[in-house]
């Protein structure tokens, strides 16, 4: 999937001082807001299946800890670069900031393609990074969750390897666990299920009827995938294409979820399904539909082709999917873009909920979880949404000024140590 060649970290960076000046920020405290805190780089040998050992690189960039501890997922891809970790771990910051939850912003990461490796590889690559992070993370220090190409596989192989070396069972290490270790019911949906509340508040705001709204989505992985089920089962929209890494399928009288995933299941791609055309990663972005949902990875839109995007609403189902440039455009074309900040902010919410549940050691049911996730993106979106009114801005400008204001009162108030 072709991305745009912009770096995100620094993006992140001129993001914040345009919002910094808007809020009238002294200089010193905008530059706490973009730098990381913290940042960790381990090369660390794995066997193979081979017999051959093979040196891995992996990251741990901690943004910022003002409202709480670091919180923020692990990556594997053969992309991952310390400006794209270092961009994340600022996102996640504030993505925490914009629903309210007591975190700060960390992401990690590990160059590495694990479509390529065998299941034992990948489990000795997880268990020796987790190993090489724990001197900073914990469940009040950082807390790590699944990310691209990451689920909840690896987040049990992480905790089994903290607790290892703890002598007893640590649950809150991370979130995003399968539920017979401590994790949360809806999780596996949460990310998805947040994007969805998102777009319904804005389809309430904007006058946009969901049932038989036309949908395209880019990127089928977890957050893509359960979106289509979500938006088609829970308000009878239509999804006319979806793409994943291989490319995409299109069919203008809709795509039903149950078939799709049980071919994607079957063949390991969506491309092929029957009764379709193909349509590629580029292509999807750029079709005549009411709702476009970007699930993939960063700047897939730019300047370049921004100003071809037909959809009337944009939401970020992926981190980062539009440079400064597309923003700018989109914005001008009358296109509604629900930032990534707000709109997938639905995983992080509930991974706060898991952590919650593991620390004291008590579940909640999964209608709890999905009501209180509900509560929390409804009242984000509507915060969001307010302060893009009341200060004539896009409403990622308005996301940033609400979760950059809350991590910088945070700072002043705590003050600078010593």
């Amino acid at each position: 999937m072709a991305c745009d060649k912009a770096n995100p970290f620094e993006n992140m960076k001129k993001q914040v001082d345009v919002v910094g000046k808007k809020l009238g920020l002294e200089p010193g405290v905008t530059e706490v807001m973009k730098n990381p805190k913290r940042e960790l780089t381990v090369n660390f040998p794995v066997r193979m299946d081979d017999g051959s050992v093979r040196i891995f690189t992996g990251y741990r960039v901690q943004h910022n800890e003002s409202r709480g501890p670091f919180k923020g997922g692990i990556r594997y891809h053969q992309q991952v670069d310390i400006d794209e970790v270092r961009a994340l771990a600022a996102w996640m910051t504030w993505k925490t900031a914009v629903v309210d939850v007591p975190y700060g912003g960390a992401k990690g990461g590990i160059i590495a393609n694990p479509k390529t490796m065998s299941v034992g590889e990948i489990e000795r690559m997880t268990r020796r990074y987790a190993t090489e992070i724990s001197i900073i993370i914990g469940p009040e220090k950082d807390i790590p969750a699944p990310d691209v190409n990451t689920g909840g596989r690896e987040m049990a192989w992480i905790m089994d390897t903290i607790s290892m070396a703890k002598g007893f069972a640590v649950p809150g290490v991370v979130t995003g666990k399968p539920r017979e270790i401590g994790g949360s019911l809806g999780r596996p949906e949460a990310t998805s299920r947040g994007l969805v509340f998102a777009v319904r508040e804005a389809a309430k705001k904007t006058g946009l009827d969901l049932k038989g709204a036309t949908v395209a989505i880019q990127g089928y992985g977890n957050v893509g995938s359960f979106a289509h089920k979500l938006i088609e089962r829970d308000f009878g929209s239509k999804v006319i294409a979806v793409t994943d890494s291989k490319g995409g399928i299109i069919n203008e009288n809709g795509l039903k979820y149950d078939e799709v995933i049980a071919h994607k299941k079957k063949t390991g791609s969506v491309v092929g399904f029957p009764g379709t055309k193909p349509v590629t990663n580029e292509e999807v972005l750029e079709l005549e539909v009411d709702v476009l949902l970007p699930c993939a990875l960063e700047n897939v839109l730019t300047g370049e082709n921004a100003g071809r995007v037909k959809a009337k609403m944009s939401g970020e189902g992926a981190n980062g999917p539009n440079t400064l440039e597309a923003d700018e455009i989109l914005h001008k074309n009358g296109v509604l873009v629900l930032p990534d900040i707000l709109a997938n902010a639905g995983g992080v919410t509930v991974s706060y909920f898991e952590w919650v549940q593991n620390l004291y050691n008590y579940a909640w049911t999964e209608d709890e979880v999905n009501a209180r996730l509900d509560q929390k993106i409804t009242k984000a979106f509507h915060e969001v949404w307010d302060m893009a009114e009341k200060h004539k801005v896009n409403m990622r400008e308005a996301a940033y000024m609400l979760a950059v204001d809350r991590v910088a009162k945070a700072t002043q108030i705590r003050g600078f140590y010593p």
